[in-house]
């Protein structure tokens, strides 16, 4: 049985304990370190060799892992790509921004991420970081909805997922091939990457890369295609890998990696690869839908071979990302990310300041399961599931701990009202003035402007919220041109 005194730890108490981390002799961080996100498709928890894979090789990955940190704790937001992606660059729930499922790729798709919502890539540019996307977008593929839109000064790839049509690739706002061949992706995506690195190698740089592989139809340039021991999948994996291999490479080669924090994780679990320990995978809220692999970079920044199993989300990342070079976020807005940046600086002592989180069902905005610490609750089904031990989710203890359930689903409940309360509308097309200008959000206001959103206890108490502070820099910085590629006018 859990007495009560184990899980009334207050959120003050948690985030104190996060700047409590020892120096570890590293030299001071520079305020405008460049980022690489690199965001693979469909890739699952068990298919990186340092996560425990037997079949497919990561060698570079893995060496990622060495020199920095794994966490084995990291949820995405949601369990397939829209509202994932949605969720990585906004730093909010899908259910927040309107998201609720993949977004089409044919013609009469008038939905995409709102213009009105504040990415990750709008958040470095007015720090004056280059910002470049080169992959698979899937945020919506008409006009107002494209990366240029959404604060990138550069884009390169396919707008939605290969296996749609029709299959075209971009670079900015021009279609420049209606006829791709997607066993070159990655090979394509990694040159374009290569190319904006070494452009700005004097300028602060933020670059997401999120590769259309290993989505099927899985595919892979002739020097690995048959290579894995992992069939088709793994060739796409082990070229991801190759990748990666490359970017860090080229980041040595400029003598920028010691300013380079570079991630790599996967959108939602897997279709075709696998979980690993984990229960099903993609379109599932168990945990093999959206607990990701995750590897941290930043050669003397984070102490190189740290395991960490706190929690981190793919929403904390924006609020961390802004702490870390000093942004600050909109005021007239909700954002439900949590600034970990203690978490990512120093994941060999630091603790999570993340205690809860929502699992939404598959393409629609209803409450799956509730995230409290090491506890998973299914209030529709009546199971907990205590993580720390039982990360397959096989044996439920609800019945051990009915009291700690009650409290969960409770509290977990109100947190799913509060975001539906105040969930802001998905974007549309056709709300497009003739004078070209997308109308704002025009279904509520942007949930009461300047103030905190409730955060809760376990009893189901409303706590003063943990909110990202961030630090205002005292010169204004002009944008910074992309030096690479010149944008279409």
């Amino acid at each position: 049985m859990i007495h009560r005194r184990d899980f009334l730890r207050l959120g003050a108490a948690g985030l104190a304990s996060t700047l409590a981390y020892p120096a570890w002799g590293r030299p001071a961080l520079s305020n405008t370190p460049n980022v690489v996100l690199i965001f693979t498709d469909d890739q699952g928890y068990g298919d990186l060799s340092c996560f425990g894979s037997t079949t497919i090789n990561t060698p570079y990955i893995d060496t990622m892992a060495d020199e920095g940190v794994k966490f084995t704790d990291f949820l995405v937001a949601s369990s397939v790509c829209s509202p994932s992606r949605t969720a990585l660059l906004t730093g909010c729930y899908p259910c927040r921004v309107g998201v609720k499922c993949v977004f089409d790729s044919k013609d009469d798709e008038v939905n995409g991420l709102h213009p009105d919502e504040f990415t990750m890539a709008e958040m470095f540019k007015q720090q004056g970081y280059a910002t470049a996307c080169i992959g698979k977008w899937h945020l919506g593929h008409k006009e107002p909805f494209l990366p240029i839109k959404q604060g990138f000064d550069f884009y390169y790839g396919i707008p939605y997922s290969h296996d749609m049509s029709p299959r075209i690739l971009m670079r900015n706002e021009e279609v420049i091939s209606s006829s791709v061949d997607i066993s070159m992706l990655t090979q394509n995506y990694t040159t374009e990457a290569l190319d904006f690195i070494t452009a700005n190698k004097d300028n602060p740089f933020f670059l997401y890369l999120p590769h259309s592989m290993p989505h099927t139809p899985c595919d892979a340039s002739p020097a690995f295609k048959g290579k894995s021991a992992g069939g088709s999948y793994g060739d796409a994996c082990e070229e991801i890998d190759w990748s990666t291999g490359q970017i860090l490479q080229k980041l040595k080669d400029l003598g920028i990696e010691r300013n380079t924090l570079v991630i790599f994780t996967s959108d939602n679990g897997p279709s075709v690869g696998s979980a690993g320990p984990l229960s099903e995978g993609k379109r599932s809220a168990r945990e093999g839908g959206h607990r990701e692999p995750c590897v941290m970079w930043w050669p003397g920044t984070i102490q190189p071979a740290t395991v960490s199993d706190e929690l981190l989300t793919a929403i904390d990342l924006l609020p961390s990302f802004a702490s870390i070079i000093g942004a600050t976020l909109p005021a007239d807005r909700e954002i439900d990310g949590i600034d970990a940046s203690g978490l990512i600086l120093h994941p060999e002592s630091a603790k999570s300041p993340r205690e809860w989180f929502l699992y939404y069902r598959f393409c629609d905005c209803n409450l799956s399961a509730i995230r409290y610490n090491k506890w998973k609750c299914w209030p529709n089904t009546n199971e907990l599931y205590d993580l720390g031990q039982d990360i397959g989710e096989s044996t439920d203890v609800r019945a051990a701990n009915q009291a700690l359930y009650d409290q969960i689903k409770s509290t977990g409940k109100a947190m799913y009202e509060e975001i539906k309360a105040n969930a802001r509308p998905i974007g549309n097309a056709n709300d497009i003035t003739a004078t070209g200008k997308y109308l704002p959000h025009t279904a509520k206001p942007l949930a009461r402007a300047g103030k905190r959103r409730p955060a809760f206890d376990i009893a189901g108490r409303r706590v003063p919220e943990k909110r990202v502070r961030g630090i205002v820099s005292s010169k204004k910085k002009a944008l910074l041109r992309h030096t690479c590629f010149e944008k279409k006018q």
